[in-house]
């Protein structure tokens, strides 16, 4: 198909095995939407959308970093994405990929978006913790939140290519699926840049990105994202990185989340990282107010309050040691499985 448009549906898309074209796909929105169960709803209000006269779809920013807006994205940058991404992942037509993610959320439409654009052919579930449960497929592609992955675990044996969005992997999780026979990827992105322009397989360190993107880092050594295809204006990212070359980046973490103890600036994902194996349970590192540093370092773990051994943090340097520990019994967190840091410590 030449340079594919907004307007145009690949020739081999199926959708839940049936070959769809545009005016099919209308009349499926149309049906999910009179009759169709909770979680097929969304799917044909995009659908229609998609398929209006306007080169624009309106979309929520997820609120991980901010209160949520609604921001107006190009039809055509989020095909541009769409062909970034199918390229980078080598996805052909008549690839079989699932749609296990809410519609509501850039991560779920981009799905729905690749699979019309590239021809795959897509199975729709509907959005739960457990994906894969009952499935007889096996699949070329999938993606996923953390929390799926680590339910599906038993079942990924039926994919070949996996990425994991919408929060950060954790080496537990990590740990696990580098048993597993199966190429999986971390990405990396925002709403802003319509889903991922980077990603990292699992078991290196460095992220790399998509086609058509080039990173630097301004003076607080934060991201920088060009990205000509998906957004005219140079995207500028709190997100602390080391840069290894134009096209890859070591995320070292978020400049909200960094503590100034004492004048040493801290970034709490690198203290983590050194604690990760040492602890079972969800953590995090944030700081609180105190007279004598600017701000202490504490260490905040989800469940009920046991004794730690001190052991636990001798991998850390003297400014990185929590002066306080604090359990808190459920932590807030994102649809998406992302912990809300400063909402749990409130």
């Amino acid at each position: 198909m030449n340079s594919p448009t907004y307007e145009n549906v690949h020739n081999l898309f199926k959708l839940n095995g049936f070959h769809l074209d545009r005016e099919d796909l209308c009349r499926v929105a149309y049906s999910f939407i009179k009759e169709g169960e909770d979680f097929e709803k969304p799917v044909g209000d995009f659908l229609l959308d998609w398929f209006d006269s306007k080169n624009f779809i309106e979309m929520e920013t997820s609120g991980t970093t901010g209160v949520p807006k609604t921001i107006s994205v190009h039809k055509q940058a989020m095909v541009d994405s769409a062909l970034a991404t199918g390229d980078f992942f080598e996805l052909e037509p008549g690839n079989k990929a699932l749609q296990c993610l809410p519609i509501k959320y850039v991560a779920g439409k981009m799905m729905l978006v690749r699979a019309m654009i590239l021809g795959l052919e897509l199975e729709f579930v509907a959005p739960s913790s457990h994906p894969l449960d009952n499935n007889e497929i096996d699949f070329d592609f999938v993606a996923m939140v953390p929390l799926q992955a680590q339910n599906s675990i038993d079942e990924l044996k039926k994919v070949k290519k996996m990425i994991i969005g919408g929060a950060a992997v954790n080496k537990a999780l990590e740990k696990q699926l580098l048993k597993l026979p199966i190429e999986v990827y971390e990405t990396y992105g925002m709403t802003e840049t319509i889903t991922h322009i980077a990603a990292r397989k699992l078991g290196e360190k460095a992220f790399t990105v998509l086609p058509h993107v080039t990173i630097s880092y301004d003076d607080r050594n934060c991201l920088v994202i060009h990205a000509p295809r998906i957004s005219p204006e140079v995207i500028m990212t709190n997100d602390i990185v080391e840069l290894v070359n134009e096209n890859q980046f070591i995320f070292l973490g978020r400049m909200d989340n960094v503590i100034n103890s004492g004048g040493i600036k801290l970034i709490p994902e690198q203290i983590e990282e050194k604690l990760a194996s040492k602890i079972q349970q969800r953590f995090f590192i944030a700081s609180k107010p105190d007279n004598e540093l600017g701000e202490k370092v504490v260490l905040v773990i989800e469940g009920e309050k046991h004794e730690l051994d001190d052991s636990l943090y001798e991998s850390l340097d003297k400014y990185e040691k929590p002066k306080e520990l604090i359990f808190i019994p459920k932590f807030k967190e994102t649809t998406t499985g992302k912990i809300l840091r400063k909402e749990t410590m409130k």
